[in-house]
């Protein structure tokens, strides 16, 4: 049977670091207050002056993750971009990788889940590889949130919370009966609640797609009832997390890493706690990152591995909660 092994991973993030203390003089806010809320210290944002967008930063971190798996570009068969943040409002920033790396006709697919970008994506390119459509795919979660962040006291809520960056993850069919590579997936979405997490403008909808009405209402910025998305996430994580396990006949105690989307510290804590974890198995960087999106989960992987806190023959669980609402969750173990 065929298998989707990880091959590489990379990760890149730009080199403008943000503190709590910069954001204070900014907006009325303070390193305490969301340290508290959030557990965030510090994000990295692209160039003040931009001109970097989700296509640039996925392109740093595929070289690495190609570099890493002894892969040429040409040798992908497909890629895979994930991102709520794309370069523009079309064509797909997927597209302009592939450019990027010097490609003309291989195939490249976008994924627009936010936060469970990731999820999606590897389940994606797992259906592609066991149908034998694809045997080498390039997996990419890339955002640049710090240009459409409304960095006022009215946009701190949410500006606090956000961080650029990018990752990416090569996977490779492998002919095996062994149990490895992706074990067990589950995916959810909930449309009615999409007003509690989204960026209302340009929107199709609207004619103009976008106007001065709702440029001074702050429509084109971000919005998010943190209440009820917490609530929420505290509830489904742990929900999606047995049920995966379930599906893949294993125990919670088989699996040696959780690895949850950096969305909120006292999120995660809470999932760890809802699940009887110890720290030591929940792996968390949204202190030194913020919350990258569709990057977080392959950023916080790849800096696993770095650590060496996984490695061959390790079970890991990825999972998340975002806007859609979407969540979900992946079991995979290494070769």
């Amino acid at each position: 049977m065929m298998k989707a092994v990880i091959r590489g991973t990379g990760r890149w993030l730009p080199p403008r670091k943000i503190s709590n203390h910069d954001l204070a003089q900014w907006m009325e806010t303070s390193d305490e207050w969301i340290i508290q809320r959030t557990g965030i210290e510090e994000r990295y944002w692209v160039a003040e002056e931009g001109g970097m967008g989700a296509s640039d930063l996925g392109l740093e971190a595929s070289r690495l993750a190609l570099e890493r798996s002894g892969w040429q570009a040409d040798d992908l068969d497909l890629i895979i971009f994930a991102t709520l943040s794309p370069d523009y409002f079309f064509p797909g920033s997927g597209c302009l990788l592939q450019a990027k790396l010097g490609l003309r006709d291989t195939p490249a697919l976008d994924i627009r889940q936010q936060c469970t970008g990731f999820l999606y994506g590897l389940a994606t390119a797992d259906a592609y590889i066991r149908s034998g459509m694809a045997q080498r795919i390039l997996l990419v979660g890339a955002e640049v949130h710090s240009t459409g962040l409304d960095v006022s006291t009215r946009g701190r809520d949410v500006s606090v919370i956000f961080g650029d960056g990018a990752a990416a993850v090569c996977l490779e069919a492998v002919e095996t009966s062994d149990q490895v590579g992706v074990l067990a997936a589950g995916l959810h979405a909930d449309g009615s609640m999409a007003e509690s997490l989204m960026t209302e403008a340009p929107a199709s909808c609207c004619n103009p797609r976008i106007s001065r009405e709702m440029l001074l209402q702050g429509k084109h910025y971000p919005y998010m009832d943190g209440r009820n998305i917490f609530k929420l996430a505290v509830k489904r994580l742990p929900e999606v997390a047995l049920e995966v396990i379930e599906k893949a006949r294993m125990e919670v105690e088989n699996v040696d890493l959780f690895i949850p989307h950096q969305a909120n510290l006292r999120i995660n804590q809470a999932f760890a706690k809802a699940m009887g974890l110890g720290k030591e198995r929940v792996f968390n960087n949204i202190q030194r990152y913020g919350n990258t999106t569709a990057a977080s989960i392959p950023l916080a992987l790849d800096e696993a591995l770095e650590q060496e806190l996984i490695g061959p023959g390790s079970t890991v669980m990825f999972l998340g909660l975002g806007s859609g609402l979407t969540w979900g969750a992946v079991l995979y173990r290494f070769i």
